[in-house]
């Protein structure tokens, strides 16, 4: 490997850029990313240097990544990889830890020369308020403000603070921070969420405003007052109390109602087959996906009535179907079967009315169903990852509402930050808004969380071929079809490539071969469409989508946002299938 001599400078201009990166590095964002460490201190401290303009591919993947002097950046993409992650971590830290910093490092697109820039107003990012409590389960009450002309009201104004607190301490899932001082936004140290208000006096009326605050961006999320008198403070100050304890309830989820059904079976063996069912689905793989099916199966031997069995059985049929693995035909009637069965066993059960807004909105197309469904998931359990997962993905993407879509995924992720599935649908989502760099980033962070997972390398490949670099879009598809060598949906990613990329031979291939999957297994229509649509064959492709949407395959849901549509938007016949769908 060639060796270089290391950047130096005097203590010149440069020491506040130093400064700044000593900062960053010892930052919570890059605590565990010590290849990005190395990256980043050494393009800062060759720009001090003056030899920004040797800032080359080739010169950081031998400096930085220990590549050997053959290194050859145009087969190997691990600089721009690794280039993408660390814009991810910057705009990471300075959103974050860094938001009070004067000094920003910035790594722009296209190059690896740093830039070095004075802040001038922050970026405040608001959230809701359930993305705000899933992130961290704090909240500090601050001391109410006193606005009376006399500052007559201090006594008041601590009644209330104590109230809110014994109003909000009485959810299990929230810890309230015992302090007085007004946490700083963006101090990790500190809440999720701020409650702070202040009352006002004109005579013996009182005018009492409370807020909710976002700790992270410091964006108000809540207010409202509340109007009494002075000869009813005490009922003011709980209704204030209750107001907010109102607001927060449907967020925090610990308030199940009684007399519902039986959300955990009181039989261990039942319990425990459930959750390697779990286990299994979350693998995303055929195999995974039929061991989960098995293991549904065995708890219902166990157990008739467990609920959870019932929801887990209808989220492997669908799930057996969206990747794929059967034709959804035979599965519709059992996936929509167990789902009701769930919610009928246990009308307070999250995952029963996740499994049975699934159902709606993948194989029923109903919509406005699939979204009361969801909602109420997630006011009985706003913790339970998938109901968010699958509602930013089955719901809120099809009906284009990406923004949404976007807050709900980022909130599944926060809860289980682990799921290499929600991980890898943030790419997804990123790439139905067209933020293709940012898609990139995220599915390298899925890779990185979980090195065999195929579908991450399946998305990978979509979003280099939206970007037209079919080089690595096919090497991407390659490894996903040699770590999930049986599923059509690889193959039939990677003959799109193939042909939009002009190898109409190898393309032809995987036609071939996925027709001659079809005479032993169920292949989706939709892998048929896309090859002949990239071959330029539009009648043939159109009558595949056709069968597509008779079969309801599961990829067509998002026919309304995905860019591989964009080039047929314009067909009558694309119009038809979105009326269809319902997603006009």
């Amino acid at each position: 490997m060639a060796s270089r001599a290391p950047a130096t400078a005097s203590a010149d201009s440069g020491q506040p850029i130093r400064d700044q990166l000593a900062r960053i590095l010892a930052s919570a964002t890059f605590q565990q990313g010590d290849r990005l460490k190395r990256f980043l201190s050494f393009i800062v401290l060759e720009a001090i240097a003056g030899r920004q303009n040797e800032l080359k591919e080739y010169v950081i993947g031998v400096q930085v990544f220990g590549k050997e002097d053959s290194f050859d950046p145009r087969t190997d993409p691990i600089v721009r990889v690794q280039a993408r992650r660390l814009r991810a971590k910057l705009v990471t830290y300075y959103h974050e830890e860094g938001r009070a910093d004067e000094l920003i490092v910035d790594l722009p697109k296209g190059g690896y020369e740093p830039v070095f820039k004075r802040r001038e107003t922050p970026v405040l990012a608001r959230r809701s308020i359930g993305t705000a409590l899933v992130s961290r389960n704090t909240i500090a009450v601050l001391p109410f403000a006193d606005h009376s002309a006399d500052r007559g009201l201090d006594y008041f104004c601590k009644g209330l603070r104590h109230e809110v607190v014994h109003s909000l301490a009485r959810f299990p899932s929230l810890r309230i921070l015992a302090s007085d001082d007004t946490p700083a936004a963006g101090d990790k140290s500190t809440a999720a969420m701020i409650v702070s208000g202040s009352v006002r006096s004109s005579g013996d009326r009182l005018r009492i405003a409370a807020q909710l605050i976002d700790g992270a961006s410091g964006c108000y999320l809540w207010s409202e007052t509340v109007d009494a008198t002075l000869a009813d403070s005490l009922a003011a100050q709980e209704r204030v109390a209750a107001a907010i304890a109102q607001r927060l309830e449907p967020e925090l989820g610990d308030q199940r109602r009684a007399g519902g059904g039986r959300h955990r079976s009181e039989n261990l063996a039942a319990h425990n087959l459930y959750l390697q069912g779990r286990y299994h689905l979350n693998q995303r793989t055929e195999e995974g996906l039929r061991r989960a099916l098995d293991f549904f199966e065995k708890t219902l031997v166990e157990d008739a009535e467990y609920a959870l069995a019932h929801s887990g059985l209808a989220d492997a049929y669908g799930l057996l179907a969206h990747y794929g693995v059967v034709g959804p035909a035979e599965v519709w009637t059992k996936a929509a079967s167990s789902a009701a069965t769930a919610v009928m066993l246990d009308a307070e059960s999250a995952e029963a009315h996740t499994s049975l807004a699934h159902v709606k909105s993948t194989q029923d197309w109903d919509w406005h169903g699939a979204e009361r469904e969801f909602q109420r998931a997630i006011t009985l359990n706003p913790r339970y990852a998938t109901a968010r997962h699958w509602y930013a993905m089955s719901c809120l993407v099809p009906l284009g509402r990406l923004d949404e879509a976007l807050d709900e995924i980022s909130a599944a992720l926060s809860i289980d930050p682990v799921s290499s599935i929600v991980a890898r649908d943030l790419a997804v989502v990123h790439f139905h808004r067209r933020d293709f760099e940012t898609a990139l980033e995220q599915c390298d962070h899925t890779i990185e969380l979980n090195p065999h997972f195929a579908p991450a390398y399946w998305m990978l490949g979509v979003i280099q071929e939206q970007r037209r670099d079919f080089d690595e879009s096919a090497a991407a598809f390659q490894r996903a079809v040699h770590l999930s060598p049986q599923t059509p949906r690889m193959h039939g990613a990677l003959g799109r490539t193939f042909a939009l990329s002009g190898r109409r031979k190898q393309a032809l291939e995987v036609l071939r071969k996925l027709e001659a999957y079809a005479k032993e297994r169920y292949v989706s229509p939709l892998e048929f469409a896309w090859i002949q649509f990239a071959l330029g064959d539009l009648d043939v492709g159109f009558t595949w989508l056709s069968k597509a949407s008779e079969d309801r395959a599961f990829d067509l849901i998002s026919i309304k946002v995905d860019p591989r549509y964009d080039p047929l938007r314009d067909d009558r016949r694309f119009a038809a299938i979105r009326r269809q769908l319902g997603v006009d």
